[in-house]
């Protein structure tokens, strides 16, 4: 709740606040004590559900800005290959060059307009390394970067973009809400989830993806709020624009066990090939950065170089979603879908290299779709018995190839199903995929996802729980009274807070014990008490204190003893000043997480925090 908010509550409450009626509100607040605490609980999972709304919302808007932005510089309509094919050749050339050049403009323009205050628009470094925060400016120059480079032919996915879109949607929420650390971050990943799910239509998946490879944990804690912010925006964009499967493909049959080995084949080829596509992806990027080119220069070379491409083969174009489709349906001749995965994939990496804002996962089904197929045709040509189609090998291939460079089986196995809503696939893919990864990880350690990450530092997120501190989880500036505080006010700060007791502090700030909610019942018969009835008649001894040097191994030890909500923290002086309040929740969060609480872990309460963010 916003601040302004609060003083219009305050200054409506204080019309009527000596009347009989506050205490009758005041009674039913007790009365209703249990209810509040369980709202406690749940209001993380009724912000991720909202985050979850407005996250599909901003994914079909953005959508369907895309194919506005697309019809209007290209003239066509449908998909951006659709569009492409339609265009004379020295169209196919330019379009990209120009897009490229905008794009790369509006990040360097964008860039000097930025404020002062840096801060990563990386959702992902925002969850793992950063304060839960994005930057409201930066992103929204980042999404209109990728618009142009994906409406004007770029070879990168939309999925970027809408996530960006949707965990700044998350980002904002948070800003507005007096969360911890860790509640900013969940709710943050909740909009990312969110994302991911209303661009593939794939709630599983979207929780999956953010549990698995940004937060690293599938602890309920936050996989709860994931997948409540998952449903909600999948539901969201299905209300929105349809409920149909992403792609549509043929019945699916395993006739025989021994097609399995042939999906074990073409996981162990996955694998194989995945890492050496990370490392041309990898590769590009420091092509690109070699030379000093100013940004837009850069991305307009990116998108010369799809151009060129477009000129022969026009499907390089865009995220590839078509010729999947295409694929899936047994619609291409082997031998032209061979020389259009090579220039693919060089597409790919000058859109990736260059800088291009957008994804890649979208481009990497179309690599496992392709690999599948031709891998299904090689085995038609070598004359091999109990042979599925083709295109189920394509179908397959997209899951193996995402396990491979992701390195996250589970979510690629629940990805394709949701994808393809079909089950008889899952024997076949929970195979490959799992065989794709083990090999993948033995070739190449790293993700596509985890090599970023590295690169921002977050090496960091593995030190041990030891090295943790209270302080830096804390709820700075708690809900305290002072000991003369009269009962009026007591029951005031009761009424506007869902807490069960209340800090009491003399004027040092030295905590003195609590006044809880239950211990006011008998002072309700009348007004007259007011002013008459102070907190240190109602004091009694609070709960155990934790100081905000200790760490979180501590402070779990500390709830394992005692079984409320939260723990008052002090600082390491012997006055035991109150300086803040640790919830049980975000201890939960911080360690399922398993990551660190900012810069700050070392820092004590009495240290100044640091005035930029990690």
């Amino acid at each position: 709740m916003m601040e302004p908010q609060r003083e219009k509550i305050r200054g409506l409450l204080a019309r009527w606040w000596h009347t009989p009626r506050i205490f009758k509100f005041f009674s039913l607040r007790i009365h209703l004590a249990g209810a509040y605490r369980a709202l406690d609980r749940y209001q993380v999972l009724l912000w991720a559900g909202l985050v979850g709304i407005l996250g599909g919302l901003s994914s079909v808007l953005f959508r369907e800005a895309l194919d506005f932005m697309t019809a209007m510089l290209t003239g066509q309509t449908g998909s951006i290959e659709e569009a492409f094919s339609a265009l004379p050749a020295w169209q196919r050339l330019l379009m990209p060059l120009l897009g490229g050049v905008i794009a790369g403009g509006i990040l360097s323009f964008g860039g000097r307009m930025k404020a002062s205050r840096k801060s990563s628009t990386d959702y992902m470094e925002a969850v793992v390394l950063g304060d839960g925060r994005l930057p409201f400016r930066s992103s929204i120059i980042k999404t209109l970067s990728a618009m142009f480079s994906i409406s004007t032919g770029g070879s990168i996915g939309r999925e970027g973009p809408m996530v960006q879109l949707s965990a700044l949607t998350a980002s904002l929420i948070g800003q507005t809400r007096r969360w911890s650390l860790a509640q900013r971050r969940l709710i943050l990943a909740s909009g990312a989830a969110a994302g991911i799910a209303s661009a593939y239509n794939a709630p599983i998946a979207g929780a999956l993806f953010v549990a698995e490879i940004v937060v690293g944990s599938i602890a309920m804690e936050t996989f709860g709020p994931l997948v409540f912010a998952s449903v909600l925006a999948t539901q969201s964009a299905r209300f929105l624009a349809g409920s149909a499967p992403l792609y549509d493909i043929p019945p699916f049959e395993l006739h025989s066990g021994l097609e399995l080995f042939y999906y074990l084949a073409l996981g162990l080829i996955a694998g194989l090939t995945a890492p050496w596509f990370l490392r041309a992806l990898r590769g590009s990027e420091k092509l690109f950065t070699r030379h000093q080119l100013p940004l837009y220069l850069r991305l307009g070379l990116g998108g010369l170089v799809v151009g060129v491409l477009a000129v022969y083969y026009p499907q390089v174009c865009g995220n590839g979603y078509s010729v999947v489709t295409g694929i899936l349906q047994e619609q291409w001749l082997w031998s032209a879908l061979a020389v259009l995965l090579v220039f693919k994939i060089v597409a790919t990496c000058a859109s990736f290299g260059s800088g291009a804002v957008g994804g890649v996962f979208t481009p990497t089904l179309f690599v496992g779709a392709s690999l599948g197929y031709l891998f299904g045709h090689a085995c038609h040509w070598l004359g091999l018995g109990y042979l599925p189609a083709p295109g189920a090998f394509a179908l397959t291939g997209m899951g193996m190839m995402l396990a491979a460079t992701t390195h996250a089986p589970l979510m690629a196995i629940i990805m394709i199903f949701e994808i393809t809503l079909d089950y008889q696939l899952i024997l076949p893919l929970m195979l490959g995929c799992v065989l794709a990864h083990f090999t993948a990880s033995g070739v190449e350690s790293r993700s596509i996802y985890s090599a970023s990450m590295a690169r921002k530092g977050a090496g960091i997120s593995a030190r041990q729980l030891a090295f943790l501190r209270v302080g830096g989880l804390m709820k700075r500036d708690p809900v305290k009274i002072y000991q003369q505080t009269p009962f009026g006010e007591i029951a005031k700060l009761f009424l506007l807070n869902t807490y069960r007791y209340l800090y009491v502090v003399d004027d040092r700030d030295t905590l003195m014990g609590t006044v809880g909610l239950q211990d006011v019942k008998e002072y309700l018969g009348t007004t007259s008490l007011t002013h008459l009835v102070i907190a240190n008649d109602l004091l009694k001894p609070g709960p155990p204190v934790i100081l905000a040097s200790a760490s979180l191994e501590e402070a779990l030890e500390k709830f394992r003893e005692y079984s409320g909500e939260r723990l008052p923290v002090v600082d390491n002086t012997s006055a035991s000043r109150l300086v803040g309040s640790l919830a049980k929740t975000d201890l939960l969060l911080a360690l399922a997480e398993r990551l660190p609480v900012g810069h700050n872990h070392l820092r004590t309460d009495s240290e100044e925090p640091s005035s930029k963010v990690p």
